[in-house]
């Protein structure tokens, strides 16, 4: 074979490869179509509470009120975690949604929200989520164990850790990029 043929063949070789790759990002369609489903699940949860506990609630302590209310706002935020990654992470890693920007209703933060900000509010969530598991379980202190409690904590804190982290982590790579591009 000479030198022109094994050349040409490269470039080919290289661009079949590289189609391939760019190709496999729709390997993830399904995870985020499966996205959709866990949200389904979350709106039935939601909703199988309410109908359960609204017949209860003239018989209902405070506390029990309280807790209620605490466990709808956990799966209300457990499905805004859902919606930020279902389309942050389709639109960052498979294609962009074209039909959302002729929509008014397309959120504001739709294609605007990069992976790093996906980081930061992924993370926002689950503290927010696990500060409410923990205020739930607070308000039911009687059905714990002094240990349960102490772990509960230690998690949530450490949530809160890793929260600040990642924030830190991405303030110094924003820093890094900016003295990069000031050189």
């Amino acid at each position: 074979m000479s030198e022109d043929q094994t050349a040409h063949k490269a470039p080919l070789l290289e661009r079949a490869l590289e189609w391939i790759i760019y190709s496999s990002r729709w390997l993830m369609a399904p995870i985020y179509l499966g996205l959709i489903g866990a949200l389904i699940i979350l709106i039935v949860t939601f909703f199988r509470e309410l109908y359960l506990q609204v017949p209860l609630v003239m018989s209902m302590d405070e506390t029990d009120i309280i807790l209620l209310v605490l466990t709808l706002v956990d799966l209300s935020l457990a499905g805004n975690l859902v919606l930020i990654i279902l389309f942050t992470g389709y639109e960052s890693f498979v294609s962009k949604i074209d039909f959302a920007h002729r929509d008014r209703d397309r959120p504001d933060w739709m294609g605007t929200l990069d992976f790093s900000g996906l980081k930061i509010k992924l993370i926002a969530s689950i503290v927010a989520i696990s500060g409410i598991h923990l205020l739930k379980i607070f308000m039911n202190l009687s059905n714990y164990t002094e240990s349960q409690l102490l772990w509960y904590t230690v998690i949530h804190v450490t949530f809160i850790f890793s929260g600040v982290c990642v924030a830190v982590m991405d303030w110094i790579e924003e820093k890094a990029h900016k003295v990069n591009a000031g050189h």
